[in-house]
Order: C-alpha cells, then sequence, then structure tokens
C-alpha cells in the first residue's frame, strides 16, 4: 500500500512541479484527515519538505447510456501542500530525548514546528533521509540533537538499508538483555 500512495502523491503532487519525492512518513495532526510529512528534491537540486494533507471527497459519477442517468460514487483521495519549507533553512531537528521511542520531535525553521509521527522507526527512518540529504545536497551536516547516533549514521552493521537492520539491532540487544536476566546472580548471604 505504501507504494501506491508513494506514486499517487508523487503523479499528484511532486511530478507537476518537477520534483522527486523521496521519502514520507505519516503523521498525526489536529486537524481531520491524513498528513504526511515529505521530503522532495527538485530538478534544480533544491530539497523541500512539505506536510502533505489528504482529504477524502466523494463525487458523482455519471455512467451508463444515453437514456439512462444513473449516477455512482466515487471517493477520492484529494492532496494538497499544506505547509512548505526549504532543507537549506532547517536549522536542527530536535528528537527531544534519545533514550525513550517518543515519535515526537521538532523541526526548527524561524519557528519550531512539532512533528508526531506514527512510530519511532517512520521518525528515524525521516531523519536518516534528512540526513543524508543534506549531506549530499546542501553540503553541510544536519544539525541533530537528542537522537541515538546508533540508528542515524551508517556504521560497518548498518550501511543505508533501512528498517530491517535497525529492528535486527533491536532484536539483537532485546536478546543481550534477555539473556543477561537470565544469568543467576550470586547472594552473598
Amino acid at each position: 500500500m505504501s507504494s501506491l500512495l508513494r506514486e499517487e502523491m508523487q503523479r499528484v503532487l511532486f511530478r507537476p512541479s518537477k520534483q522527486s519525492l523521496v521519502e514520507y512518513i505519516e503523521i498525526e495532526e489536529p486537524t481531520h484527515g491524513r498528513h504526511f510529512l515529505c521530503v522532495s528534491v527538485a530538478k534544480n537540486k533544491l530539497v523541500q519538505l512539505c506536510i502533505v494533507r489528504c482529504q477524502i471527497s466523494q463525487t458523482a459519477l455519471k455512467s451508463g447510456s444515453k437514456g439512462s442517468h444513473t449516477e455512482r460514487s466515487s471517493i477520492q483521495e484529494c492532496y494538497r501542500k499544506a505547509e512548505v519549507w526549504s532543507l537549506q533553512d532547517l536549522t536542527l531537528v530536535d528528537g527531544r530525548d534519545a533514550d525513550v521511542d517518543d515519535p515526537c520531535f521538532l523541526l526548527h525553521f524561524d519557528k519550531v514546528r512539532t512533528v508526531t509521527a506514527v512510530s519511532c522507526s517512520a521518525k528515524y527512518s525521516f531523519v536518516r533521509a534528512l540526513f543524508a540529504l543534506s549531506e549530499q545536497h546542501c553540503q553541510k551536516p544536519l544539525n541533530l540533537q537528542n537522537f541515538d547516533w546508533a540508528y542515524i549514521t551508517p556504521t560497518s552493521f548498518y550501511s543505508n538499508r533501512g528498517d530491517c537492520v535497525v529492528l535486527t539491532q533491536i532484536c539483537f540487544y532485546a536478546v543481550n538483555l534477555v539473556c543477561l536476566s537470565m544469568c543467576p546472580v550470586p547472594l552473598d548471604a
């Protein structure tokens, strides 16, 4: 489903303005409808972040022959960019607390924009994409604060291969914790 959603947003929003959608995550917003935080690259290598709002509208379509006047309803998703920023204007990405699984993070532009992803892994996936795009297109490192760097920067084990490797690392840590918790602890009486 996510690849269909990506293709639809690319076709409707980004391709007409000669941009390529690089990464997107679903976010929680107080207003009704689905919302996405997207990052795209234009032909001139300008990197933009935007909040895309998806509204579902119901339209009536006429069908049938000339003589019949039947109508059927169709649910259409309408995407529009609600807020747009340049990656150059992003001064800081604050993860709030690196030791807690918190899907909320702060984007510091002229004003601070609070973003709540649907999951912590989505937050890290998006920040990894921003980090790579900043180094590639802005020729400067992205200023990150309160993130676990093991999940952001490539290492010998994690080499930009995505969330599967992050999940593997988390499982490895969990197995280690279980093994350590099962070890008998000598009690000095």
